[in-house]
């Protein structure tokens, strides 16, 4: 599985070319799936899926022009043989994993079976967006709008590092980078604090930053980036 973990979606020119040499092919010819399963964590969920969808929030995602597009919503999932959405899997070139709750999104990530099989994908392409893109690595968080255990899991931890996304956004007043930065010291493993032109590529675990915008590595006091 290759992955391309995004701040906010498919955001400048840079990024989408990283999508494509990713993909091996043109978007117009990829095959993409639709997660909307962490929006619903949040306030206005359902409002905020339309919106992604449609294309009316935020930087290209599931309108970037994929040669189709389906949805795969994962509380469904544990009552559906998996015969019926596995196939589905295999026929995609892009799974497209939206933000929201982290911890909402890693518990029906693990209860679907979705976790479990999706590093066998080894053709697939997760692209990650906010929530998306931090429950791939070892840090995540949650909203606390949900009757999930406090214990539940916040993230697969399948990338050795954080990544807090949307640094500097003015949606999000304590994401400053020195706010980051002092949450980022807490943490013992690589912090990549990304803004909203910024991702971050790993492909047979090696790591790359894809970037318009503003990053920063905070790692064992150490720190690297283009501010």
């Amino acid at each position: 599985m290759k992955l391309l973990l995004t701040s906010a979606g498919i955001s400048n020119a840079s990024i989408h070319y990283a999508l494509v040499e990713l993909l091996g092919k043109p978007v117009s010819e990829a095959n993409a799936l639709f997660v909307p399963t962490a929006i619903y964590g949040i306030p206005d969920g359902g409002e905020i899926v339309r919106k992604v969808i449609c294309g009316t929030l935020g930087d290209p995602f599931c309108d970037l022009g994929w040669n189709t597009l389906g949805l795969l919503e994962l509380t469904a999932l544990p009552s559906i043989k998996k015969e019926l959405w596995i196939p589905l899997l295999e026929q995609t070139d892009v799974l497209l994993v939206g933000g929201g709750d982290c911890q909402y999104l890693t518990y029906w990530m693990q209860q679907s079976g979705l976790a479990e099989i999706l590093p066998s994908f080894s053709n697939l392409v997760y692209i990650g967006l906010s929530a998306g893109s931090m429950i791939m690595t070892r840090y995540g968080t949650t909203y606390g709008n949900h009757t999930l255990p406090a214990s539940s899991d916040k993230c697969l931890g399948l990338v050795d590092i954080a990544i807090h996304p949307h640094l500097d956004h003015e949606w999000f007043p304590g994401n400053s980078l020195a706010n980051l930065e002092k949450l980022a010291e807490t943490i013992d493993i690589p912090s990549y604090l990304i803004d909203d032109q910024t991702a971050i590529k790993v492909v047979d675990g090696n790591i790359e930053v894809i970037s318009e915008g503003n990053w920063k590595l905070v790692n064992s006091g150490m720190a690297s980036g283009k501010y």
